[in-house]
């Protein structure tokens, strides 16, 4: 299988860096493109990395897409096209190897959620080595759209929740924005009012797993199976990468509903045991992000004597501590609550944008 340009001749294939690159052009500097088994495409332009991606698709070769200051350690997979890791939010990336049909065979169906068109401008916020960012734009290609990374002109955005904030900004000609990463929050969500947001819930190692256009509630995918076995969320999907068991799990919690509605709560190795009530990282996450005067929070677990542990919040702070301090405690259960809070001018982030959690701890004194 290899995948499909839906843009031809004299259509923007990209605008980048000020210049643009039509399809015709794309196209040819794809056949162009030097012959090699396996092609390491980490430190180009996002243009030439991207040609080098469509290049190995159509040949049947491989591409490497990873962080040039991470690499994981690999071995050489039979089938594979594209060569990525893990984000590595939690810790050191891991290596993933992926099909073109793993990615291609969902494009028709994530199109119809999106409603992304040909016509759009798509900005892209991350570095490709993020496969969030890597898979809106070779889908952002597949339908013929043009690829930029000019924001006041972009159309549409694929964006982690932080970003999205940002983005609204900044852009006023922005229709749809793709939230992906880590859950919606409230605050970034009343940020983007009148902007159609859709948000999609998956990881590296699954793709797609379920999506939503907001409000709606996140369903599966079609052809993705789950289920929830202690509290876990376990995914079988064709759109897996190589060498994964039948059913996968990435630690998240989650709750399934009978009508195929997915709740994800987030992982469950980020929990805190705050006397023996379990306080989920994200959960708190996310309601710290919803708070005025907070742009961005991490919480962990702090060891305590009595409760074994408490919560600390890491928060980038652009408004009154009192006053956040105050609302969280109205919005938050008691145990949810953080017993300390730490200011710090910038959370450290993953090319995604995720917060880098095993990094959080190095910033408390």
């Amino acid at each position: 299988m290899t995948l499909v340009l839906g843009g031809a001749g004299d259509q923007p294939a990209f605008r980048w860096a000020g210049r643009t690159v039509t399809y015709a052009e794309f196209d040819d500097a794809i056949d162009e493109w030097p012959e090699q088994p396996v092609c390491d495409a980490s430190e180009l332009d996002v243009p030439t990395a991207l040609v080098a991606v469509c290049a190995a698709a159509r040949r049947g070769t491989a591409v490497r897409v990873e962080n040039p200051d991470a690499r994981p350690h690999r071995e050489t997979i039979a089938d594979a096209w594209l060569l990525v890791a893990t984000s590595g939010s939690t810790g050191r990336p891991r290596p993933l190897a992926r099909t073109v049909a793993s990615w291609a065979d969902s494009f028709d169906e994530f199109t119809a959620i999106t409603g992304l068109k040909p016509e759009d401008r798509i900005l892209i916020t991350g570095p490709l080595h993020a496969t969030m960012h890597l898979f809106a734009a070779v889908h952002a290609l597949h339908i013929g759209a043009c690829v930029t990374d000019d924001a006041e002109s972009a159309t549409a955005a694929h964006a982690v929740p932080a970003v999205l904030r940002r983005l609204v900004e900044h852009s006023g000609k922005l229709r749809t924005v793709v939230v992906a990463g880590t859950a919606l929050d409230s605050g970034a969500r009343d940020k983007a009012f009148g902007v159609d947001l859709v948000e999609y819930y998956g990881a590296a190692e699954l793709s797609l797993v379920a999506a939503r256009r907001v409000p709606e509630p996140l369903r599966l995918l079609d052809g993705v199976d789950a289920r929830i076995e202690d509290g876990l969320l376990f995914v079988r999907s064709p759109y897996a990468v190589l060498g994964t068991p039948e059913w996968v799990s990435v630690g998240d919690l989650a709750e399934l509903g009978q009508d195929g509605t997915l709740t994800v709560h987030g992982r469950g190795d980020a929990a805190i045991d705050v006397g023996g009530t379990t306080v989920l990282a994200e959960e708190v996450e996310r309601i710290l992000d919803g708070i005025d005067g907070i742009r961005a929070a991490a919480a962990i677990g702090t060891r305590h004597d009595v409760l074994g542990e408490t919560v600390t919040a890491v928060i980038e702070l652009v408004g009154d501590l009192d006053a956040v301090k105050k609302d969280a405690r109205r919005l938050l259960q008691k145990e949810a609550v953080p017993r300390r809070w730490v200011v710090v001018d910038e959370l450290p982030r993953t090319g995604s944008g995720k917060i880098a959690r095993g990094r959080v701890k190095d910033l408390i004194p």
